[in-house]
Formats: structure tokens, sequence, C-alpha cells
């Protein structure tokens, strides 16, 4: 059951209100002529209008045979819709399904119609533009044409059409970029947009030629030529349950097939949409940069994963293991040397991996929960919500209440798994961490102390669920390196991981000094960080 709310027409004269829609789930939008409001019912999966001065609700989608709700939404929950794409200079709804933009009549006396046509065919996601900050509600035109995006699902390319005589006409062809951030002067018809790859820098490029011609007009990153850099490439493959699935590789610079290099598997839900995305070398609020990886010898996969209700942890390991198997055959993975991170729910799936299986050398959990009886019963700190929203409905996806799925939430937990790890883990896990309960990371330090599992928790006093402060942002840069270079690429073991820093010593001696001679790490059960 979505959080709902009832919305009421009042009389800005008389102050008179009418209840309009009750029990409504998502905000309607207000038409530009004030006659009608146009929202989506979520529980009934149609899009309606309501007539302002009657309340007459019309159902504009019953009649259209595709889903305007999203279709491969896997959370135990009612999907949301694909969106609203603002209205049309004629007053007119523009709203998505999955691949196309279609127009509605608020009166509904006409039948919708798909104005982009061919985008479900060719696998193309097609959206509207909304770049006037006055009228957010409208969508936007270019010399009195539609504005319309394209996103390839297959290629990840992105281009730019305008709607001309009920066709789309290509203004910026789909290439190897991804296209963003489009800005229009409040007046004139000039128009900016950002323009990258994983190896292009998000420059800025105008036009005021109806995109007929485009310049570049930043040059903000000219010192990447003096760096390493890498590439990247779509990967895909059947998980275990026979899924079809995709990911990205990136690979270093000057790429030999025939050497074995180490590895790295980073993975957020789905990611592989975002493989033409440049990413700045930078220190990290709490992960991997790819980046950083491939000019540093080590290869980076970033998986996409699908879940089944009730079992998110089962559900990750599916699909990020056997992706990792998958690439291995490929022959340049250095099967001994294959690592694993995650932050927040990447975190916790992390957690949950090294408890069922020791494909991986070494792995770094940020903000893990590791125990869901206890994490269930807690609230989020920097919204005040209780957390049992989030397993029963949201993200853990578990599907049921405590009591209920009890032997789900003991399954799913890694706190229970404790007993079978042999993966040495490296946590963080900050004080002040409003979305993940700052014990939850206790919970799973502790456990794997007491039963003499290498583990490290690095704690950054007064900061959140991710890092705040650049200092610290850079320090837990360095400390996740030093740790996978020591187990991934043999490198020598800082001091910190074998001494630990003291609660006195805590930021004045930061042991990034490395030890003289490699030390059996495995073995050590050093002081928490």
């Amino acid at each position: 059951m979505p959080w709902t709310k009832d919305f009421y027409v009042i009389d800005t004269y008389t102050g008179q209100k009418r209840l309009a829609l009750r029990e409504t789930a998502l905000q309607p939008y207000l038409s530009p002529d004030g006659k009608y409001a146009l929202y989506y019912n979520i529980f009934k999966k149609y899009w309606f209008s309501l007539e302002l001065s009657t309340l007459r609700k019309t159902n504009l989608t019953k009649k259209v045979e595709v889903a305007f709700y999203d279709e491969d939404d896997d959370h135990p929950m009612l999907p949301y819709p694909h969106g609203f794409g603002g209205f049309d200079k004629d007053g007119n709804g523009l709203i998505y399904n999955k691949f196309d933009v279609w127009k509605v009549s608020m009166s509904g006396e006409t039948i919708p119609i798909n104005i982009t046509a061919n985008g479900r065919k060719n696998k193309i996601e097609y959206r509207t533009q909304r770049l006037d900050a006055e009228n957010p509600n409208n969508a936007s035109y270019s010399a009195n044409e539609l504005l319309i995006t394209s996103f390839d699902m297959t290629t990840k390319a992105s281009g730019l059409y305008v709607l001309t005589d009920d066709k789309l006409v290509e203004k910026i062809k789909p290439t190897e970029f991804f296209l963003n951030k489009y800005k229009k002067a409040q007046k004139g018809e000039v128009f900016t947009f950002r323009r990258q790859n994983f190896n292009t820098f998000q420059d800025l490029y105008y036009t005021n030629t109806n995109f007929q011609n485009t310049t570049r007009i930043t040059d903000a990153n000219p010192q990447k030529k003096d760096f390493k850099w890498g590439t990247a490439e779509l990967f895909s493959w059947k998980a275990y349950d026979g899924k079809e699935l995709e990911g990205i590789i990136y690979k270093p610079e000057n790429f030999d097939p025939s050497k074995k290099y180490p590895l790295i598997t980073y993975f957020y839900e789905k990611r592989s949409d975002s493989y033409r995305n440049y990413y700045t070398p930078r220190p990290s609020a709490s992960i991997v940069n790819p980046s950083y990886l491939v000019s540093n010898g080590y290869i980076m996969f970033v998986p996409d994963i699908v879940y089944e209700d009730g079992k998110p942890g089962p559900s990750s390991y599916n699909c990020v293991v056997s992706g990792v198997e998958a690439l291995e055959k490929l022959g340049y993975v250095d099967s001994e040397n294959i690592g694993i991170q995650g932050q927040s729910w990447g975190g916790y799936q992390v957690a949950y991996l090294v408890t069922v299986t020791n494909k991986f050398k070494a792995a770094m959990a940020g903000a893990p929960v590791s125990n869901m009886t206890s994490a269930y019963g807690g609230i989020r700190w920097q919204s005040g919500l209780s957390r049992a929203f989030q397993y029963e409905r949201t993200q853990s996806r578990i599907g049921k209440n405590l009591w209920e799925g009890f032997d789900l939430y003991i399954e799913n937990s890694p706190l229970f798994g404790i007993p079978k790890i042999e993966t040495p883990l490296l946590m963080m896990h900050n004080d002040k961490d409003g979305a993940v309960p700052y014990y939850q990371g206790i919970e799973m330090f502790m456990g794997m102390r007491r039963l003499q599992k290498p583990v490290w928790l690095l704690v950054y006093n007064d900061e959140a669920h991710n890092l705040r402060k650049e200092k610290n942002r850079q320090d837990l840069s360095i400390r996740m390196m030093q740790f996978f270079d020591h187990y991934l690429q043999g490198k020598p073991v800082p001091k910190w991981m074998t001494n630990g820093v003291s609660r006195v010593e805590k930021g004045k001696n930061l042991g990034y000094d490395l030890e003289e001679k490699s030390s059996e790490t495995e073995k050590t059960i050093p002081s928490s960080n």
C-alpha cells in the first residue's frame, strides 16, 4: 500500500473547497488552461483526467493495449508509471510507456496517440524535455517543434529529434555518446547540452541554429591526456536461472587479452544504462572509481541484478556470481584475484555474498545491513521513517512483515552466515548514518571478530551515509585501494591493517605506511579504525 493523500479543488475567490481525489498516491498535474488535472491511478494502473469545474474523472488510457506502468519493476509493491512528459502547446497531456510518448486529450474525446510510433519496435526509449523553469509542466519546443530525446536500450546511445508533421526528424544522430542536461535560454532559440562517454569528459555544447550546428564551448578537462585511462564495453550473459542480463566491463588502456588482470566487481541494482557515462577520478564518497581502477591495472565489472521477492541475497548471487564466472571464460581475468565492492544496498549484498561463496579474495562493504531482524524495527534517522516499509515493499524486497516472513529475514541476513565467511572484509559505517543504522555495521564487525574472521571497520565520526568531507573521502579511497592492492595485486600490507589505529591515535597516525614484508593478514584480527 503506497502512501496516499487527498486532493481538493479550492475556489480562490470564496475559499470553498471540494474533495476531488481521495487516497491518491501521486501528485496530479494542472493543465495550462487550468481546467483539468492529469493524474495516474496507481491502483487501477491508468491515467485519468479530472475536470476541475465538475470533478468529473475520465479514464484516458483504458482502451490502449500497452502498460503505462513499469512492467520491469521487481519490487513487491504496486508499480509506478513510466512518467509524465508535460503538456504540449495545444494542452494535450504527454505520457510515457516503456518506450514511447503518447498524447492524450484532457477531455478524453479522442483516443490516445503514440506520437513516437517505433520505440517499442526498435527498443528505443523516447522522452520529451521540460526546460522552462517558470512553467515546468510544459513540454519544450525548438522552432515550434516538440523536442524529443532518444535512448537506445541496446547500444545505450542517445540522440535528439523534433516532431515535424507527426514524424520524428533527427537533429543529433545517436552515436557513441550520451547526451543530457539540456537547457534553453529564457529568450531566443539557444540551447545547451552535455555530451560524454567513458573516455570523453562531459563538456558543454550549444546551438542557436535549431540543432543544425553545435559548438563545444568548454574544455574543462584537458589534463586527461596526461593520464592512463581505459575503455568500456557492454557484456551479456545468462544468470543461473536463465535470465538474460547485461553489465559493463571497464578495461585498462593498452589492454592485452593474453594477460591476466585482477578484477573488482561493483554493483547497485541495474547500472548497464550508465555504459556511456564519464567518471572523474577523484576521492570517493563510498565506492570504487572505474577510471582509477583501470588506470591502475584492474578490470572492473558492473553487472545488472534482477530480484525475486523474498530472496534479495540469493538474487544477487544468481546475477553477480554468474556474471563473474561468465567473464572468467573470456580468459583475461585472474581468477585467483577477484574482489567485490558495494555501498548501502550494494554493501548489504557484498556482506551477504561472502557468506555463501568464496569466489572473492577480498571484499569491501559500505554501510551494510547485516541483521534484517534488528534493522526492521528501527527508523531512518534522517527522515524519521520506520524501516519496516523498506523490507516489506521496497528495496529489500522481502515482501512480508517480520513475523510472517521470519525465515526469510534470517536467511537473507549476513549476520547469521558469519561462520561460513572466509573472505577478508573491509567495512565502512559512520556514526551519523541517517539511512542505514550505524549498529548494523557494528553487529557485523563484532560477529566476525568473535569468530576470528578477517575484518576491518572504518568509522568516520560525524559523517553520514556517504562521506561529505573531502579529507575523509581521500582517506577512504586510500585505505580501500591499499586493501584491494594488497589482496589482489600482492602489494605490501599497510600498518593500519595489521596494527589498527587506536582511538587516541585516530586522526594523528594514519597508518598508511606499508610493512616491509608481506603479512598473513588473513589471520590477523586488528582493531577497528
